[in-house]
């Protein structure tokens, strides 16, 4: 059996298991990390994410401190309006009934983030991991058990081979290995609702702008994305019950872009459907704790909420950036429990307030209750009435102070 001294092991390979290891290594520890699959780094090989990343402005100084954001910032696209849209009402098609524009200019220089493919994501930062000695990506591989000691976690691999850290960080996702074997336990809460991913071109320029629009079933919404062969381009996240999701995906191609375009309100004009069309379950979860001895969790393995505001891997990206300066002083990894400890202290309270608080948004978007639907529409026209509000909400949803 091949056996192997490191200081951290990584389980999952997705963008946040591989921007943790790539800040780990920055600081000089060795790190593995492993995954199932092969990340797919190309749009068009099957099994591409087409989910899209905005990365915030704290996600992306945090970037730049790696010298990561410069494989990025030429595929990024300016997030420069956030653009609420409420069409509620029983006729089909949907109408715009209010419209609010949340303007990043009123609060910084700055846009409120960038958007990137996470396929792009996956190979800016595999290429980016490549350069690091002391960082090793293995893939084809799953962990099959680990035992954790006072002086040492034992991971083993299906490989047969083992390894010795010092730290064990589960970065593999909502039904993580890790936190089960560390038998962490989760409050989970099911929506009835998938969510679909897929790109469109449109007529109308999108002006950087992220467009949700809320009628029920969930906001159906437009992320900027760079021009397609000299059109307008976006990723689109539809969100809906699982009943009307099983309907749209038994539709032919010309039905199914139908019913986008009248979901849409035509608010950027005509859309065409490029790319396949992906599926997936709308949960939330929270650990009930993010650390036990020598392990911490991340990402979906520490806790998974709706696609609203663009919180999910800024969220990761605040867990890793937490974990990255606790551990700045290579020697603190010999007081591993005491850092683990304060990483815990320090996360807990901003993810179950920002997972609370989306669960409450998703139950108000995919209401089709008049009452619900009314109590949106003025709450979007009250959180906008107010300039002191206005920002202070931006602020919040940004994760300024």
């Amino acid at each position: 059996m091949k056996s192997r001294n490191i200081d951290i092991f990584i389980s999952g390979a997705g963008p946040a298991g591989l921007l943790a290891s790539i800040s780990f290594a920055s600081l000089g520890y060795s790190v593995i990390c492993i995954d199932p699959h092969k990340p797919v780094t190309h749009a068009s090989d099957a099994g591409a994410d087409l989910r899209t990343t905005a990365f915030l402005q704290p996600a992306q100084n945090f970037m730049h401190s790696l010298d990561l954001w410069g494989k990025l910032k030429s595929y990024a696209v300016p997030m420069e309006i956030m653009r609420i849209i409420d069409a509620a009402g029983e006729n089909w098609p949907p109408k715009e009934k209010t419209t609010k524009d949340f303007l990043s200019s009123d609060i910084s220089d700055l846009p409120f983030g960038w958007n990137i493919p996470n396929w792009l994501l996956r190979r800016a930062f595999i290429e980016t991991a490549s350069k690091y000695s002391n960082l090793e990506l293995k893939f084809g591989l799953t962990t099959s058990s680990f035992i954790r000691r006072d002086d040492a976690a034992f991971v083993y691999l299906d490989d047969g081979s083992q390894i010795k850290a010092k730290l064990v960080i589960g970065a593999d996702g909502r039904n993580s290995f890790i936190r089960e074997k560390s038998q962490i336990k989760i409050s989970r809460t099911e929506f009835s609702q998938k969510a679909l991913t897929f790109i469109v071109t449109h007529e109308k320029p999108h002006q950087n702008a992220s467009i949700e629009i809320h009628r029920s079933g969930g906001p159906f919404t437009f992320v900027p994305l760079a021009d397609f062969e000299g059109n307008p381009c976006s990723s689109v996240v539809w969100m809906e019950s699982n009943k009307n999701i099983d309907r749209l995906l038994a539709l032919n191609s010309k039905e199914f872009e139908k019913q986008v375009n009248n979901r849409s309100c035509s608010h950027l004009g005509k859309l065409k459907v490029i790319s396949h069309i992906t599926a997936w379950p709308i949960i939330s979860q929270i650990a009930k704790q993010l650390t036990t001895k020598r392990t911490a969790l991340i990402a979906e393995a520490a806790h998974v909420l709706p696609p609203i505001g663009a919180q999910g891997l800024n969220m990761s990206l605040a867990d890793i950036k937490s974990l990255y300066d606790l551990l700045k002083d290579t020697s603190r990894l010999s007081n591993i429990e005491e850092i683990l400890d304060k990483y815990d202290k320090l996360r807990r309270l901003d993810i179950k307030t920002r997972v609370l608080g989306i669960n409450a948004l998703n139950e108000v978007s995919k209401s089709s209750l008049p009452i619900a639907q009314k109590t949106r529409a003025l709450g979007i026209n009250f959180l906008h009435s107010s300039p002191q509000i206005r920002q202070g909400l931006m602020k919040l949803g940004l994760g300024l102070e």
